[in-house]
């Protein structure tokens, strides 16, 4: 053996040993991982155990008054499941929550309000409470069905409205253009206006799946798995989370 096959031979072995100690810590990090997630996730059902049963003092009495304004965000493929969405809606009511967006980008929640609202007991569409109504006082809990098709209406008409407003403030020498022009277009085309204050999304992946952009400025967005593994605590939690945080708007 001469010295290059001396050489070949020594870096044979030593990219062996890279790898084995490479796949060996792969392993482990893997099995590390595996078992932070296996630990999390019996603590959070324990958890949420024992919130559904009232044994967590902090968590029986909801300040809801601050959550004026709740969407829930549900993956279209999950809507299929009314029973899970009617059960949720139960559970708002329940808690207290007195205003809820209800949002899948085919609109298949909003085929299905008939069935929602004859089953939730006191509830009512948004468009048939007046303002008067809408106090926070107010028993039975308000619902609102938008999905996307609706939002690509509003866009369009509320920008035909912003082009006419435009051109006007152009002849008379005043180019500006606000929020408030935007907010004022949107509810002129049929939009409420109000933000959501919190959001909940049910669904296998981390985004608002289509809700519009134009109501989350100030939205806390709470990703909270798939609709079928729904539970109690954690949607009690979230609501008394949200509550607890002191907000600032502005500057």
């Amino acid at each position: 053996m001469d010295w290059n096959d001396g050489i070949e031979l020594l870096s044979s072995w030593t990219g062996h040993i890279g790898n084995l100690g490479l796949h060996l810590l792969w392993r482990f990090i893997h099995i590390v991982l595996s078992l932070w997630f296996i630990v999390s996730g019996t603590v959070e059902t324990l958890e949420c155990y024992l919130i559904s049963s009232g044994l967590i003092q902090k968590y029986r009495s909801i300040h809801t008054e601050k959550l004026r304004y709740l969407a829930i965000v549900v993956e279209s493929e999950e809507t299929r499941e009314i029973s899970k969405v009617l059960e949720l809606l139960r559970w708002l009511t329940a808690i207290g929550v007195r205003r809820v967006c209800l949002f899948d980008s085919q609109g298949l929640l909003k085929k299905s309000k008939d069935l929602i609202l004859g089953t939730i007991s006191g509830s009512t569409l948004l468009e048939e409470v007046s303002e008067k109504d809408s106090l926070p006082n107010r028993k039975g809990i308000t619902l609102e069905f938008i999905s996307s098709s609706d939002n690509k209406d509003a866009v369009a008409k509320a920008a035909n409205i912003l082009l006419q407003r435009c051109l006007k403030s152009i002849d008379s020498g005043e180019n500006v253009f606000t929020e408030t022009h935007l907010r004022e277009a949107l509810k002129a085309v049929g939009d409420s206006g109000q933000e959501p204050d919190l959001m909940l999304v049910y669904g296998p992946v981390r985004c608002h799946l289509g809700f519009p952009a134009w109501k989350l400025q100030y939205t806390e967005i709470v990703h909270m798995g798939p609709l079928k593994s729904m539970k109690y605590g954690s949607l009690v939690k979230e609501i008394h989370k949200f509550t607890r945080v002191r907000q600032n708007y502005g500057a």
